[in-house]
């Protein structure tokens, strides 16, 4: 399933990198509903998108930087599979 990823933090690192809690949207590419929201920190997310997606090396590399620097991150279109949805708890019907 295409989703979009959102991030907003729940806290801010004092230096520029580590780890620090977020909130996660996942959200339908497609525009239907089913807006899914979860607490995680950026560590955790960082490594799945590392080992359950294909995503190219420089494209999480760019996500990773703005999680630091912007107020919410994105990933748009981002392939995703049930497998990995229901085990992050976003149940698909």
């Amino acid at each position: 399933m295409r989703v979009n990823l959102i991030t907003e933090p729940a806290s801010r690192p004092t230096s520029g990198k580590g780890k620090f809690s977020l909130s996660l949207t996942i959200r339908p590419a497609s525009g239907f509903p089913g807006d899914y929201q979860m607490p995680t920190d950026s560590e955790t997310l960082m490594r799945l998108l590392r080992q359950k997606t294909d995503l190219p090396g420089p494209v999480l590399e760019r996500f990773e930087g703005k999680l630091v620097t912007k107020v919410s991150a994105r990933l748009l279109g981002v392939e995703l599979g049930d497998t990995v949805l229901t085990e992050i708890g976003y149940f698909i019907d």
